[in-house]
């Protein structure tokens, strides 16, 4: 038990806007399964995110229990991990409002999300997307998180959920441990397939491989990724972003080396690197397509996993939450 107790803890969540993708797969929840024998790992599925643009009710909720679903068939152990779905521990919210209340309107406006999902969501710029990083703050704070894994678009968030927890701290002592932002060594950075400047994204269906796509679909994009007027299949960022991009995914979903790649394909040219990246892709998410179907059939036992999960995580939170509401001078319930 004791050395249960010192295992450092991390928080980590992706909303359920859009269907998982292969970047989401090498980005983050392949390095969630090697951490979670070592860490004490706590995995949310933000759907009170979500909601800051607007979502097809029917969807969300589908999309909460596959993404679930889709968790445990990548690997994800829901004994060694809490699993749960953001609305159903109300303490989030509870939280959000109270740090609310202790962050300033300048820290948010300057937030960068805001800025362009302001521009991306013109006719639906509400007060939910702009205290967005509060909530996001009350996720972490909740579960006294040591570690946040993030990628570079969300640094900015987990540095704001410190200078939080710090004036809160200021004001009323210690209360709540300061996250770090953790950017796992391992863990493949996926550019978009249409275009490699960006990265993989569920809202571009062409440019991105979701977890759940048949092979043919998978097939036919990597088909159509974008490459370059040369024929040599070599790593150059710069120059071959494209092919690049397609190296990185094939060493990621085989375990082969750059060196090993770039060697295998000399003198080859894309008619059969582009092909062997696509079986490589295939054969890596067949076993988690399959069996996200086959835990998608039970719902009985998603259900049971989503509620155990929430159990979990609202007795971590409540240890927290009071505490807080003590220190705020709340009365007691």
């Amino acid at each position: 038990m004791e050395n249960e107790a010192r295992k450092k803890r991390i928080f980590s969540g992706i909303q359920p806007s859009g269907e998982l993708t292969l970047g989401s797969y090498m980005g983050a929840i392949k390095n969630w399964v090697a951490l979670q024998d070592e860490y004490d790992c706590i995995y949310c599925i933000v759907d009170m995110h979500a909601i800051t643009v607007r979502q097809d009710p029917a969807q969300l909720r589908r999309r909460s229990v596959a993404q679930l679903a889709q968790y445990i068939a990548c690997g994800l152990d829901p004994q060694k991990n809490i699993m749960f779905i953001q609305s159903h521990v109300p303490q989030h919210a509870e939280l959000g409002w109270i740090l609310g209340c202790y962050t300033q309107f300048g820290e948010l406006s300057r937030m960068t999300q805001f800025k362009q999902k302001s521009q991306q969501h013109a006719d639906n710029i509400t007060a939910g997307l702009f205290t967005y990083p509060v909530l996001m703050a009350a996720d972490i704070l909740l579960y006294q998180a040591d570690l946040v894994p993030v990628g570079a678009d969300q640094k900015q968030h987990v540095e704001l959920c410190r200078d939080i927890a710090q004036r809160f701290n200021g004001v009323y002592s210690d209360t709540f441990t300061l996250p770090e932002p953790f950017i796992p060594k391992m863990g493949a950075r996926v550019m978009s397939l249409g275009n490699p400047d960006n990265k993989m994204s569920k809202s571009d269906p062409d440019g991105c491989v979701y977890l759940m796509d048949k092979p043919e679909e998978i097939r036919r994009k990597f088909k159509r990724a974008v490459t370059d007027s040369e024929t040599a299949v070599r790593f150059d960022k710069e120059n071959k972003p494209g092919v690049s991009n397609l190296l990185t995914i094939y060493c990621a979903a085989t375990g082969k080396t750059m060196e090993e790649a770039e060697e295998e394909f000399a003198g080859q040219g894309y008619g059969v690197f582009k092909p062997a990246v696509a079986d490589a892709v295939v054969e890596l998410l067949r076993p988690i397509r399959e069996e996200s179907e086959r835990l998608m059939a039970d719902k009985a036992y998603l259900e049971s996993v989503y509620r155990e999960g929430a159990q979990r995580a609202q007795y971590l939170a409540n240890k927290t939450l009071s505490k807080v509401q003590r220190k705020v001078g709340f009365a007691a319930r």
